[in-house]
């Protein structure tokens, strides 16, 4: 089997994950800031080294504020549901996930002003226009870091520059680049980062964060309230971070193997899985490149985009060229809209999608030899044909 789907979620997991996740349940097990004895204190250790690992993989100064979340999804729900209110304005793109495009939706309907900027038919943003879209009224600016469709990187330094002088937040959605492109917070101006732990961070699934910044501080409304383990003399939910943010139970078994797919992160270092990545991808574009009746989707170039290539072959819908490679050559992959239909509006590939290769540091060139030759011998078939 060759798994060419990372950019839905990772696969496999470097060893020491599940080695810490198993410990955890044999070795620790209890719940952290709840208790005073010595299982609890050593399981909020655990959490609190995926916070240090968090913070310092995103040049986050502070570990206290990053909140853990169980996905990407309910990390960005709580940076727009809890910053944004009736009367205030945002601006987004055209190339955003659900995850964006639904909480945006919703908040709409109940008084918040949303303006989409459309980007290229590359999926790249123009920083120019989304200046030109700043108001009085503008609290928010929220961008994906990298499109889950066609992978093509936004120039979030230049737009965090924009946010420097003024009242505005400045939110990436980096589930696609959090543990394979370099994020720096402070540099890039951003405000809040929400990730998930189980792409490109090597995690389980059921783990994610929002790393929250000094000029975010004091501006969010939390979206759950309940036990936290601390004020237990008090009905009144905690004002603090990260507690305020952090209702209920946290998954400590699966931050303990983010905080071990963090470790892989860091030990492998972020410019060597980036390059690695990045040559993968730009041989999987030459080739798709050369074979007739393929149309690849976005930049073209790897070193604009992360390790995610989406592309159709002319006779074949997506499901069927998917379904078939993975019947002859055993590659899994994704095809469909891949939960981002703006984006495939904008590349002129709505209704039917496309079919999307995502690769991880776990794949080899081998693998995209043999994809090329899979899509290949597709593409000069007719549907239908052969074997």
């Amino acid at each position: 089997m060759i798994y060419f789907d990372n950019a839905a979620t990772s696969w496999p997991k470097p060893e020491a994950v599940p080695a810490a996740m198993e410990l955890f349940l044999r070795a620790h097990g209890a719940n952290p800031g709840r208790s005073g004895h010595a299982l609890s204190i050593q399981t909020g250790r655990i959490v609190f080294e995926a916070r240090e690992r968090v913070a310092r993989l995103f040049g986050h100064g502070d570990p206290m504020s990053v909140v853990f979340t169980k996905n990407a999804t309910e990390a960005l729900n709580l940076a727009l549901q809890g910053s944004l209110q009736p009367g205030h304005h945002v601006i987004t793109s055209t190339m955003e996930h659900n995850s964006v495009l639904r909480p945006l939706r919703f908040l709409e309907g109940r008084g918040v002003t949303v303006t989409r900027v459309a980007c290229a038919a590359d999926g790249c943003l123009d920083p120019a226009d989304v200046a030109q879209s700043i108001t009085a009224r503008t609290r928010l600016i929220v961008l994906s870091h990298a499109s889950n469709v066609v992978g093509t990187l936004c120039p979030i330094a230049e737009i965090g520059r924009l946010t420097a002088d003024r009242e505005i937040l400045f939110c990436v959605d980096a589930a696609q680049s959090a543990g394979a492109v370099p994020i720096d917070m402070a540099t890039m101006g951003i405000d809040l980062l929400a990730f998930t732990g189980h792409k490109s961070l090597y995690g389980p699934q059921g783990t994610g964060g929002l790393c929250i910044g000094e000029r975010a501080r004091g501006r969010l409304r939390p979206l759950l309230h309940g036990g936290t383990g601390s004020m237990s003399d008090s009905d009144v939910h905690p004002d603090f971070l990260p507690d305020c943010f952090e209702a209920g139970t946290l998954n400590a078994v699966g931050l303990a193997g983010l905080a071990a797919g963090l470790e892989f992160v860091e030990e492998r270092g972020l410019e060597a899985i980036r390059k690695h990545e990045a040559a993968l991808t730009a041989r999987l574009i030459a080739g798709l490149r050369a074979i007739p009746g393929v149309r690849i989707l976005g930049t073209c170039d790897a070193g604009q985009q992360a390790a995610v290539v989406s592309f159709n072959v002319d006779g074949w819908s997506c499901s069927e060229v998917a379904q078939t490679i993975e019947d002859r050559a055993g590659i899994c992959c994704r095809a469909g809209l891949h939960c981002a239909p703006l984006a495939h509006r904008q590349l002129g590939t709505f209704p039917e999608g496309t079919v999307r290769f995502s690769m991880g540091i776990f794949n080899t060139e081998t693998e995209i030899a043999t994809a090329l030759g899979a899509v290949r011998e597709l593409a000069v078939q007719p549907k239908g044909g052969g074997s």
